[in-house]
């Protein structure tokens, strides 16, 4: 079965318009009158990103959140979204979330498709449009030795709230049912950045992607990565994905508008990462892969 990363690999030779960034970045860009607007899609899918029988509201508000979030990366603003799904069984409840979310975000639907797809997992897919604040778009591609790497604040808390949710409890599992983009925060650094990403799939996996797409190496201290788990999960934490958090590089010389922790810095040399000084060439292992 081919993976998510070979996939895309042959996709590539398709996606040769300049706005689709060579399939390296997590949207498209394209410049219409004079101003960037920035497309994202992402789907979710039943027993893959939620659990069966999760509340169909929290959901909902996710499935807009981590499309939000493919945005705040990018330094833009939401103009609206299109929402793609099968009907859900709980549709009360997936509408009841997505008007929760819509208001939060303070974003409007502006459309999509529903279908009935019968017994089967219920599939959803959400198409998040947004306009560059700054007028400038931050890629994976632009980390330089010299810089540093930040993230904008703990990881492991999505994880811990996920295995709360397994055990019945609904206690402490804000981070994994409703998950908040960082809107604000992207929007106020990506003029200050060299390169910007969301992490969703592992803080390693995610580093290590933007480490490849940047040709550098990052040398990563575990230690001073903040955790939203306790210190003995911390090595599950790194891997497990789904907080998005922002994850960026800047020159050791610039002056942050947004709070961020610096835990590594970006060097010249072969492996994409060095995790407390090992090198690491492959990114089996190192999060969560479709």
């Amino acid at each position: 079965m081919t993976n998510e990363f070979d996939f895309i690999a042959r996709l590539r030779a398709l996606a040769t318009d300049p706005a689709a960034r060579g399939l390296n970045d997590d949207a498209a860009v394209l410049e219409i009158g004079g101003q960037l607007l920035v497309v994202t899609h992402d789907m979710m899918i039943e027993g893959v990103h939620w659990l069966q029988g999760q509340d169909m509201a929290d959901v909902a508000w996710k499935l807009v959140a981590v499309n939000l979030s493919d945005l705040a990366a990018k330094g833009a603003r939401p103009i609206g979204i299109i929402v793609g799904q099968t009907i859900p069984d709980e549709e009360e409840r997936f509408l009841s979330g997505l008007r929760d979310a819509l208001r939060a975000f303070n974003v409007p639907l502006l459309g999509g498709d529903t279908v009935s797809a019968g017994q089967g997992r219920t599939a959803l897919g959400l198409t998040a449009l947004g306009s560059s604040v700054s007028g400038i778009v931050p890629g994976r591609d632009g980390a330089q030795p010299g810089d540093l790497l930040y993230i904008t604040g703990p990881v492991g808390a999505a994880m811990m709230g996920f295995e709360a949710l397994q055990a019945g409890t609904e206690d402490n599992s804000l981070a994994f049912r409703r998950p908040m983009p960082l809107l604000a925060e992207g929007a106020a650094l990506a003029p200050h950045v060299s390169a910007m990403m969301d992490v969703s799939d592992g803080l390693l996996l995610d580093a290590w992607r933007l480490a490849t797409t940047s040709g550098v190496t990052l040398a990563i201290d575990t230690a001073e990565v903040p955790l939203g788990a306790p210190e003995e999960r911390r090595d599950d934490a790194l891997r497990w994905g789904d907080d998005y958090q922002l994850l960026f590089t800047a020159s050791p010389t610039a002056e942050l508008p947004a709070r961020a922790i610096p835990i590594g810095t970006v060097e010249e040399g072969e492996p994409p990462l060095l995790v407390d000084g090992i090198a690491i060439f492959e990114p089996e292992g190192l999060g969560y892969r479709h």
